[in-house]
């Protein structure tokens, strides 16, 4: 296994102490049990053990990692695919068309990663051959349990016969592991209390009545500036009023909760990733397991009402080792167990300037990996273009049949003028605004 070579195409320069340890303590054909914050690279760890089981040679698929949501499946996915090069990595989760997961099994993957319900689906159907699979990972298990998952988790790894690893990675403490996970013993590896890897929080909060709790959020995002901000709330609802709120004053931001379409949720996280805008809304849904670059400052809008959920929250800025705020909007009447009397006060009773909007904007281009496509052949087709220089050009997402590609969002009207009739590697394309 290259491990300079795997930072490398994730743009790290080292692993860090608890992946290291991961490595350095999993040995092929024995458990493990990694405990470890929100935010501290379980992903990446999992899947460097993962590599050590995996045989080149076999025809069938090896590992299964169990999820309990798609978004977390997708970005386990993506890390994987820089990590397992040269191993089929299949994704399956509610949601995704079953035509297309079927056909993808019928030429088994390696690595099969997939949601409980959709696995159980696959696995009624007779679509899924389980006779090689040596390993199993039970990634974000606390919240598998949460989501009720138990029952569907159990039924999977009765089909299991074959196991030799069981990995399981858990954000919180555990008084025990349920029988049906077959993790009798097991390698541990527990961050959860480590010094460095608990993030540098600056927590403060904002009390004000009900009625003002709109407006005193607005006066937060616009005291906070052009910052990367992560607004949390319990309620859908809660989501769509205070998008309304930022679409009347023009600010651009995205939604992220269960009620959107899948593909939806993905742009909304993807336009998050690549700076096209500094704002996301979301419920919980956003707490835990997501690819979301270090984030400026969290807002709680509404707080949870668990503080393992409040932990999670914070987890997706100060990522570990890193730095960031933490802002909870209050009712006077509201007490937390978990929320100190001492914390600070911010006060956002000043005139301050609207957050200006990101100078980037989101295009879609309708070729991707399966049409030979890469980020090289995207930039040299937009570099041709009139009035278009390579600092315009931001962050590219390549995809199997489509593309994403930030560009100055000054330029999207004469970028799609442009464009209407180009080809690139010979195939006809179209760019959209998302």
């Amino acid at each position: 296994m290259q491990i300079e070579a795997i930072l490398n195409k994730l743009h790290i320069s080292a692993l860090n102490e608890m992946q290291q340890e991961v490595l350095d303590k999993f040995q092929e054909k024995e458990n493990l049990l990694l405990l470890s914050p929100t935010g501290s690279g379980k992903t990446l760890a999992f899947a460097l053990a993962l590599m050590k089981t995996l045989k080149p040679d076999a025809t069938d698929i090896q590992a299964l990692i169990l999820v309990p949501t798609r978004e977390l499946a997708l970005q386990i996915e993506q890390v994987l695919k820089k990590v397992a090069t040269g191993f089929k990595i299949t994704c399956c989760y509610g949601g995704h068309d079953t035509k297309t997961e079927r056909n993808n099994l019928k030429n088994p993957p390696a690595i099969l990663i997939g949601t409980p319900g959709r696995i159980v689906y696959h696995l009624d159907g007779k679509y899924i051959n389980t006779d090689q699979i040596k390993t199993l990972v039970l990634d974000e298990f606390d919240k598998s349990l949460e989501l009720g998952f138990q029952d569907q988790m159990s039924f999977i790894i009765d089909h299991l016969q074959q196991l030799e690893t069981r990995i399981l990675t858990s954000a919180t403490a555990m008084k025990e592991i349920p029988d049906f996970t077959g993790i009798s013993s097991s390698i541990e590896v527990n961050y959860l209390n480590h010094i460095q890897s608990a993030p540098a929080l600056t927590i403060k909060k904002v009390v004000v009545p009900v009625q003002k709790k709109l407006e005193a959020l607005f006066n937060l995002l616009c005291k906070i500036g052009n910052q990367k901000v992560l607004i949390f709330c319990n309620h859908r609802d809660a989501v769509d009023h205070i998008s309304e709120l930022l679409q009347n004053r023009e600010i651009i931001h995205d939604v992220f909760h269960g009620g959107l379409e899948q593909s939806d949720r993905e742009l909304a996280l993807l336009k998050f990733r690549n700076n096209s805008n500094h704002i996301l809304i979301t419920t919980d849904l956003a707490a835990r397991g997501l690819d979301i670059p270090e984030i400026d400052a969290i807002i709680h809008y509404q707080l949870p009402y668990k503080e393992d959920d409040f932990t999670h929250r914070n987890g997706r800025t100060a990522r570990m080792q890193a730095k960031g705020e933490v802002f909870i909007i209050l009712k006077p009447e509201e007490d937390y167990p978990y929320v100190s009397n001492e914390i600070e006060t911010e006060q956002i009773d000043g005139d301050y300037d609207l957050p200006k909007n990101s100078e980037f904007a989101t295009l879609y281009i309708s070729a991707g990996k399966k049409d030979k496509v890469n980020k090289i052949d995207i930039v040299g087709f937009l570099l041709n273009l009139d009035q278009i220089e390579k600092n315009d050009v931001g962050i590219i997402e390549v995809k199997d049949r489509e593309s994403f590609v930030a560009v100055k969002r000054a330029l999207v009207s004469t970028i799609l003028k442009h464009s209407n009739l180009g080809k690139i590697k010979g195939k006809k394309i179209r760019i959209l605004r998302s």
